[in-house]
């Protein structure tokens, strides 16, 4: 009895087998039935402009909305697969183009010379219903729709004018040549200040101090008597002792202009034969007194600095510009000064001098800028900011957005219509007003995308593409 259940349970395992079997060939026979039935029915479908397409099978097409025969989904209005049904029907054929190695937009389809004598390269292109795309190229395609969802924007290789800012910060200073010191010549002790406060506006010619002196007060016996002697001795008839007291009051009176004794003063004292008790020290320029080191009955010694006077109608403005900026400064150059404590107003300078050095500390090197000052606004130790506007001329350039910095390489994106973008590799130059200039790599009227990172975000084709790119 066993075994008569035992061969029943085989016999009605093996009828179900069978059953399931036949119904799956039936389903694998309908799928591949309703597959060739999209793919023949995809011409009627481009023609008649409507296309819907399964989500889960791709290759399912319909020029009607329904459901999918394979999996029951709901077939969704498509766009994109309208090219690739045309290139399924019409099948890519290579053909042989040639370019110029100098100029890439310069394309025949006949071997020759370029337009400027070189040999023209071959290359291949796969010619389709939408047009040609280079064999073996670096680029990708990407649907007018899907460029228009990443918000894919596009410009133009051009020459644009170039302008340069350079912005710096620096500090005021004294004009050197419009400065100087008052100092003495000889040991003597102060007998009267007429300039005793830091600070006080002098003109020059102006009385500074009075100086009492024993070498010089013998200094001035001594030219009195040398002149009396000459006159003495002009009726003699030894000509050797009229050239001695000659040369005796000439020795004298260059002493006494040693000591900064005007001509006016020894004409004086030759005439009256008075011996003035002090001398009187004089402004030699215009300005304020910005340093005083002497105080009344003090002793002085030769060499002692007593006043240091400066014109301040000019001052100077020592600043910093990087290195990288060198190359952009020159001589002469306007530049716009501006200080925190007089906001909206600008002032105009020139730099009147480059540094031929560089700190080695923070590799910038140091310019100088002259400028008026008028009202006397701009104070010593003043900090400015400046700027210096050049003038590049016109040079190739693109937007900077345009230009993807991966670190060792920039890169643009060409797009080559069709939904064609290429990735190249540039060499950039100066940049300035949001623009880069295009060394090398790209020339005048390519079209590129000004939008590369989001190419590169939302279309991983585009990452294969750079690697290929890469590998050449």
């Amino acid at each position: 009895m066993y075994r008569r259940m035992i061969i029943i349970i085989m016999v009605v395992g093996i009828v179900v087998i069978g059953i399931m079997l036949a119904c799956s060939k039936k389903e694998t026979q309908t799928n591949s039935t309703a597959q060739e039935k999209a793919v023949t029915e995809v011409p009627e479908q481009v023609k008649s402009g409507k296309l819907y397409r399964c989500p889960m099978h791709p290759d399912y097409t319909s020029d009607k909305p329904g459901s999918c025969p394979i999996c029951g989904m709901d077939l969704v209005p498509v766009e994109e697969n309208e090219t690739k049904a045309q290139e399924k029907l019409a099948p890519a054929k290579k053909k042989t183009m040639y370019r110029s190695t100098m100029n890439p937009q310069e394309i025949s389809d006949k071997p020759g010379k370029d337009s400027m004598g070189m040999e023209m390269e071959a290359y291949e292109v796969e010619v389709t219903s939408q047009g040609q795309k280079i064999s073996g190229s670096a680029a990708v395609k990407i649907s007018h729709e899907k460029q228009q969802l990443i918000g894919v924007r596009t410009g133009i290789v051009k020459k644009v004018p170039f302008h340069k800012t350079i912005r710096a910060v620096g500090k005021v200073d004294y004009v050197e040549p419009l400065m100087a010191f008052v100092n003495a010549k000889f040991e003597g002790w102060v007998d009267k200040l007429h300039v005793s406060s830091l600070g006080q506006y002098v003109k020059k010619g102006q009385p500074l101090l009075e100086v009492y002196s024993p070498e010089l007060l013998a200094t001035q016996n001594e030219y009195i008597f040398a002149v009396k002697n000459k006159k003495a001795l002009e009726q003699s008839s030894v000509s050797d002792a009229i050239q001695n007291a000659s040369s005796l009051v000439e020795t004298v009176k260059q002493r006494l202009k040693l000591w900064d004794i005007s001509d006016a003063q020894i004409n004086k004292l030759e005439q009256t034969g008075e011996i003035n008790k002090t001398l009187t020290f004089y402004a030699p320029i215009s300005g304020y007194v910005i340093e005083k080191n002497v105080l009344q009955g003090q002793r002085i010694m030769p060499g002692d600095n007593l006043y240091k006077i400066a014109d301040l109608s000019k001052v100077w403005i020592d600043g910093q510009i990087y290195e990288y900026e060198m190359s952009l400064i020159k001589l002469g150059q306007e530049v716009n000064i501006t200080f925190v404590a007089y906001p909206g107003e600008i002032f105009k300078g020139k730099l009147s001098y480059i540094f031929p050095y560089l700190s080695e500390d923070t590799r910038t090197i140091k310019v100088r800028i002259e400028s008026a000052n008028p009202g006397l606004k701009m104070k010593p130790e003043m900090y400015a900011n400046f700027e210096i506007d050049v003038d590049l001329g016109s040079r190739l350039a693109v937007p900077v957005d345009a230009v993807l910095d991966s670190g060792e390489k920039k890169i643009i994106f060409i797009d080559e219509g069709n939904g064609y973008i290429e990735p190249r590799k540039v060499k950039i130059g100066l940049s300035a007003d949001n623009m880069y200039e295009i060394i090398d790599g790209a020339t005048e009227g390519e079209k590129i995308i000004t939008s590369a990172q989001f190419l590169i975000d939302s279309e991983s084709s585009l990452n294969a593409a750079l690697e290929a790119m890469s590998d050449k």
